[in-house]
């Protein structure tokens, strides 16, 4: 298999405009999530695809691969999909995030492993939830996973609800998993998925993997033990600053 390795890198983020360029101890972040991953084996080749000349020229001035892609994109996924279409020589594509500036090639290697098995469509990481505050935290997406070790369902909530139990007591009754935002799908998947109009589950959770999975999409999750640390917002980057140094 050729493994084509996307970080999409959007300038205009919400809650933190110009986060690919921000400095983390002597290097911007999109700089230091590409270097993680170029040390990844699994992936024949990394490009991060972006809407903004100027993240395009910081990649190419250390030397970096980077493609402009259009500015109307809804998703990182919609971004991979317009790349990918000018790289049919790939067979899989992972998109992987461009705010983990730290993420382990290993973790990118447990995605690209889910394919050696050749019924597999689209594969993400999970981790096991072992703090209270990460299972009631909205901004942390939980998965459930059937027999199979396929995603069934991911929400912001803490699912399943165990009844007749208190919160702080669930984790002594079922084992609780985050979901961990980077994906692999097969080429034509890719191409597929990004076509389908947004659903009702997505909109409720306001997360676009519930469209493909109400479309019959198959998720295989590959299990991490690693910490990942995303940078969504300015105060995410101080933390992650004092605990680098």
């Amino acid at each position: 298999m050729k493994i084509l390795g996307i970080i999409p890198a959007r300038y205009a983020s919400t809650r933190f405009p110009g986060k690919p360029l921000v400095d983390i101890t002597g290097k911007v972040m999109i700089q230091r999530v590409y270097e993680q991953c170029v040390k990844c084996a699994s992936l024949d080749e990394v490009i991060v695809a972006t809407d903004d000349v100027r993240i395009l020229n910081h990649i190419h001035d250390f030397g970096g691969k980077a493609v402009m892609t259009s500015p109307d994109h809804q998703s990182g996924t919609d971004r991979c999909a317009e790349v990918a279409a000018n790289h049919p020589e790939y067979e899989i594509v992972i998109n992987i995030q461009g705010d983990e500036p730290y993420i382990d090639p290993v973790q990118i290697s447990k995605v690209a492993a889910c394919f050696n098995t050749p019924g597999t469509q689209i594969a993400t990481l999970i981790k096991k939830i072992t703090v209270a505050a990460d299972l009631h935290n909205a901004n942390s997406p939980k998965v459930i996973v059937n027999k199979l070790g396929d995603a069934i369902y991911f929400s912001r909530s803490a699912v399943p609800h165990i009844r007749g139990q208190e919160p702080e007591q669930w984790f002594e009754h079922f084992d609780y998993f985050k979901h961990i935002g980077i994906y692999g799908f097969r080429s034509e998947v890719l191409r597929a998925v990004t076509r389908l109009p947004v659903s009702l589950l997505e909109k409720a959770e306001s997360l676009e993997q519930l469209r493909w999975i109400e479309n019959g999409y198959r998720i295989k999750v590959a299990e991490t033990e690693l910490e990942t640390q995303a940078v969504d917002t300015p105060e995410d980057l101080e933390k992650l600053k004092q605990a680098t140094k």
